[in-house]
């Protein structure tokens, strides 16, 4: 998927953020397409083939959680959350019904932009990508975290970390959705599956003991980042 041209769903019942919204993602390239309440968005999804969908969550005819829901019941497009609400059960809810991001308003549209782009790199990855890799951004380092998934090899820069199957488990989940901001209940389902999900002090640990092993600097992480509140993310490269 390349950035220029990708069709862009925006679903929001206010005309102002449509329209601002509109023109931002105009003026990158994007073609933009509008739904007003989640009943125009589940029927322009399959109409105009949107790459991406910038969903509102209070719409007036249902929940944005339930337009969520009902698109991840046969498609995986990227769906990026942009919303008043800020409360951590809310964004927690988007993404467990399946959201692939969440931006609260008022929000900057760099941010924006790139998020949307990160979510159109990672749908057009899907799939395929066997090997993740992320730089470390600060500058004097220069070192690379690459997981290669194929091999199951995990390396910074030039060493080779050794990790026990249940750190590697959780690293390859993360890579896996590389920049995807995933909530501690997802975590806890994909690793250790449903009977695990009331112990968080287990991916607290695990996560805490990757870091000591892959971060230069495990109280200041650079590659597996915290979304307080909420859950983890791993970087991804600009």
């Amino acid at each position: 998927m390349t950035e220029g041209g990708a069709r862009i769903l925006v679903v929001d019942d206010e005309q102002a953020i449509r329209r601002f919204l509109r023109v931002t993602l105009d003026a990158q390239g994007y073609q933009v397409y509008e739904a007003e309440t989640g009943k125009e968005a589940l029927q322009a999804v399959p109409g105009c083939r949107p790459d991406a969908v910038v969903l509102d969550l209070g719409l007036p005819d249902m929940e944005g959680y339930e337009v969520i829901r009902k698109l991840r019941e046969w498609t995986q497009l990227p769906i990026i959350v942009l919303s008043v609400r800020d409360r951590e059960a809310e964004k927690i809810q988007a993404l467990d019904a399946g959201a692939d991001d969440y931006l609260t308003k008022p929000f900057g549209v760099g941010e924006l932009m790139a998020r949307l782009r990160g979510a159109l790199r990672r749908a057009g990855k899907a799939g395929v990508e066997q090997v993740y890799e992320v730089d470390d951004p600060t500058p004097e380092s220069g070192e690379t975290l690459r997981v290669d998934m194929g091999r199951r090899r995990v390396t910074v820069g030039e060493r080779e970390i050794a990790l026990t199957p249940t750190e590697y488990e959780l690293l390859r989940v993360l890579a896996q959705h590389g920049g995807r901001v995933l909530t501690h209940g997802q975590l806890l389902r994909l690793v250790w599956g449903g009977s695990y999900e009331p112990e968080a002090h287990v991916l607290r640990v695990n996560i805490s003991n990757l870091r000591r092993k892959l971060e230069p600097d495990p109280a200041r992480p650079r590659y597996i980042l915290t979304e307080p509140g909420v859950g983890y993310r791993l970087r991804e490269n600009e």
